[in-house]
């Protein structure tokens, strides 16, 4: 069983690389609007901040560390909640570029996607829009024919750099092959539990968002885990609340956030983060369920503190 605490961690993912700024004037793009808006989303009860930076100019996603450096010491010096700097990028980046911001930043916790995949969102291009950017459309519809790369020796060169800087991870598992890779580092000793195990649902080329295989990765985690692992759940678009809601019940822990989800209700985009994040809040507390301080998220993942990144 996974490891059991009585808090609910909220993760909220800002900006991430897969939504563009023509499908909703929500998404935060400059460094202002993704410090603002994780300044909220942690007021709101986020305690740990999944970050991705983009082009402040085109919205396009960008690996720059000099772009994260404009909003990271912000986020640190309004907040307490745990940054959380992606590995995954976005779709044009090499693994160089998808590591350069997290090297220099050194955080308390990184992401790290647990295999290599077919990464589909060719889907959000089909609909006819006004596109604000050159870039967008392109972009999305590129991916039919983009497999996101994560070799064994790319995950471990990650474990290792960033293991050393003292800094945890979040391990994005899109399927069932990707927890047995995860199981495959924990035997070779290149990551030390607890493992955050975070399960994904309802992207393209990976699994479903079923509620079957919601309980089948968990019971799969269980059995490679036992209880050296803290499971959270994401369910992209408009699985994300039912998903997070189910998990919670089941003694896991949530994601949300504009990077997986830009809708607030059928047909209504989500104004900002926090609106998603208070709307797991309330639900959560509703079941009697009591939120993760920062401080506490710190306890259970077992990080190495605020003072100790490189930002």
């Amino acid at each position: 069983m996974a490891k059991k605490t009585d808090k609910v961690i909220v993760t909220c993912a800002l900006t991430g690389a897969i939504h563009t700024p023509s499908l909703t004037p929500s998404l935060p793009v400059t460094p202002d609007d993704i410090a603002r808006q994780a300044i909220d989303a942690a007021e709101a009860g986020a305690s740990i901040l999944h970050l991705h930076a983009r082009d402040p100019e085109t919205g396009m996603p960008t690996g720059d560390p000099d772009v994260f450096m404009q909003f990271l010491p912000r986020i640190k010096q309004a907040t307490d909640a745990v940054v959380n700097i992606t590995t995954g990028g976005g779709l044009t980046m090499t693994v160089e570029e998808r590591l350069a911001a997290a090297t220099r930043a050194r955080p308390e916790m990184c992401s790290l996607n647990m295999g290599s995949m077919n990464f589909g969102i060719f889907p959000l291009a089909w609909q006819d829009r006004d596109w604000k950017h050159e870039w967008e459309k392109p972009y999305l519809l590129a991916s039919d024919d983009f497999i996101f790369r994560n070799t064994f020796k790319d995950i471990a060169k990650i474990l290792g750099y960033m293991g050393d800087q003292g800094t945890k991870f979040e391990c994005e598992c899109y399927d069932v092959g990707h927890l047995y890779n995860l199981a495959h580092f924990l035997d070779r000793g290149l990551i030390k539990p607890p493992l955050f195990v975070q399960t994904i649902f309802g992207i393209l080329g990976g699994i479903g968002p079923e509620q079957d295989n919601l309980v089948f990765m968990r019971r799969t985690a269980d059995r490679l885990f036992g209880d050296a692992y803290v499971w959270s759940v994401l369910g992209a678009g408009r699985h994300q609340l039912p998903l997070t809601t189910l998990a919670a019940t089941m003694g896991g822990h949530v994601r949300v956030g504009l990077e997986d989800n830009i809708y607030a209700a059928k047909g209504k985009l989500a104004r900002d983060n926090a609106e998603l994040v208070t709307k797991i809040r309330t639900i959560l507390e509703e079941l009697s369920l009591t939120i993760a301080t920062p401080a506490e998220t710190r306890q259970i993942l077992e990080l190495k503190g605020m003072d100790n990144v490189g930002f």
